[in-house]
């Protein structure tokens, strides 16, 4: 029983390289484990490092969060090479959402992943929406769907599973899932028209795995949130959309799921609801034995049946099992990405001026999902392959989260931060350059509100690749490719 149960977690770890204790319950039948930015460093690392974990078990799931823009792991520090969902959709062309999976996934090979958790099909309807924003295709369920199963498509096509993510739905809210618990007050009805079109999209695709969010729907289940809830895992995802894949959680270590009563009852509560794989969170490994204890424990008192439990374990080995690794090499396009941006006119025609402008970087505590990876046009001035620069202007850093005194800003002012609007001090710099009477350009690298008040230029994304897209339009330098 204890085999079984270790059968279905999928724990974090911290270093770079595979601790002994837990190659040792990998040998005894570990589900698998999830890469997080501290585990890598570079590729050759890396395909080391998920060589040691397949060695001590041929049929571990080694999983990551790559979804290209924002969200990367395999890229941290120096940002993503990929545009990132919100930009493809704006751009609405399956071939380039398709490229980019396929490049996503061929690197992923590479690197000997084969579950990457991506992509975010979540319909972001909720400007303020703190953790998804620019990882959304967009705000039009339709298009979401689509772009949805063309990126499963592409990546599968490569020998990696895909799993999408945040069923049933993550794009009505404007809580963190991280930090708190939000609520998503629709019945079944309004999820049909919009929220679950993706994910519907995603199973006719033939997506591998499907992730929970940790938000409650009350009109559905008002005692706990999806990760834990029977009617939404089995009744809703299994038995009325049916799918039949492996169903992931959110990370356990998240607010929403484990505040209050701890990872390893929430592990025995998202199992008895219907999940097969538990994602525990990063560095997590500490919290295997509890884990471990508390579902043995609830089967034994009866609380999760064992039959439950040995199909959760047999749905994550026939997926390990399924999983390739074909020879595949890696590309890195810079892609012509400005095509997806908002610019008001009057930023263009201030940007047509010439001469130079104080750059004034708005930074910040990026969220959760995202971690601490480079960003934008900062990211892109530091690879040495993009060639475009505005190094020469003066620059001004200023912590978009905090509240202390706004520097004076020479001449003209272009500003970059990332969701401008839901930050009140990035609002009050903006806002205390304007009234300064100087010229300013907002430029926005997350999801703008909808009045675009702060975002005179909007690029739905910050990644590496869409940072190198706005260095020739903020400079005047050609583009390249």
């Amino acid at each position: 029983m204890r085999r079984l149960a270790a059968g279905v977690l999928l724990p974090g770890f911290a270093g770079t390289s595979l601790p002994a204790e837990l190659a040792a319950r990998l040998e005894e039948g570990l589900g698998g484990v999830a890469l997080f930015g501290a585990n890598i460093v570079d590729p050759v690392q890396v395909r080391a490092l998920t060589d040691t974990v397949r060695a001590a078990n041929a049929e571990a799931v080694v999983a990551i969060d790559e979804e290209g823009g924002d969200v990367t792991r395999l890229h941290m520090p120096d940002g993503s090479p990929e545009p990132g969902n919100a930009v493809l959709g704006r751009l609405d062309v399956d071939e380039l959402t398709a490229a980019s999976a396929e490049r996503i996934g061929r690197e992923l090979v590479e690197a000997g992943v084969t579950l990457d958790l991506a992509p975010t099909a979540d319909v972001n309807t909720n400007a303020d929406n703190p953790v998804i924003g620019a990882r959304s295709f967009g705000l039009d369920a339709a298009l979401v769907a689509r772009h949805s199963a063309v990126w499963v498509r592409a990546l599968q096509a490569t020998g990696v599973a895909a799993c999408v993510k945040h069923f049933p739905g993550h794009g009505d809210t404007a809580v963190d899932s991280h930090l708190g618990l939000p609520v998503v007050d629709h019945d079944l009805t309004a999820l049909r028209g919009r929220e679950l079109l993706p994910f519907v999209a995603a199973i006719e695709a033939g997506v591998a795995a499907v992730m929970t969010s940790h938000i409650v729907l009350p009109q559905l289940d008002p005692d706990v949130p999806a990760t834990m809830s029977r009617r939404i895992l089995t009744g809703l995802l299994r038995d009325d959309l049916g799918f039949d894949g492996v169903i992931v959680t959110d990370a356990l270590d998240m607010a929403g799921a484990s505040a209050g009563i701890g990872i390893p009852a929430a592990a025995v509560r998202a199992l008895a609801a219907g999940a097969d794989l538990l994602c525990l969170g990063r560095e997590s490994e500490p919290q295997l034995d509890p884990v471990l204890d508390a579902i043995v424990a609830a089967v034994e008192e009866g609380e999760l049946p064992i039959g439950r439990l040995a199909e959760a374990a047999a749905r994550v080995r026939r997926l390990a099992q399924r999983l390739a690794l074909p020879a595949g090499g890696q590309e890195r396009v810079v892609a012509h990405l400005a095509a997806a941006f908002e610019v008001g006119a009057d930023a263009a025609a201030a940007l047509a001026e010439p001469g130079e402008w104080t750059v004034v970087r708005l930074d910040g505590d990026p969220n959760i999902a995202v971690g601490m990876t480079g960003w934008g046009p900062f990211a892109a001035e530091a690879d040495s392959g993009a060639g475009r620069r505005f190094a020469g202007w003066p620059r001004i850093d200023i912590d978009g989260d905090g509240d202390g005194a706004i520097p004076p800003v020479p001449g003209r002012a272009l500003v970059i931060g990332r969701d401008i609007h839901r930050h009140p001090h990035a609002r009050r710099v903006v806002d205390h350059l304007r009234a300064a009477g100087g010229t300013v350009v907002a430029v926005d690298m997350g999801w703008p509100s909808a009045d675009r008040r702060y975002a005179d230029i909007a690029t739905f994304g910050s990644s590496r690749a869409v940072g190198a897209a706005l260095l020739p339009l903020i400079t005047g330098t050609p583009e390249e490719t």
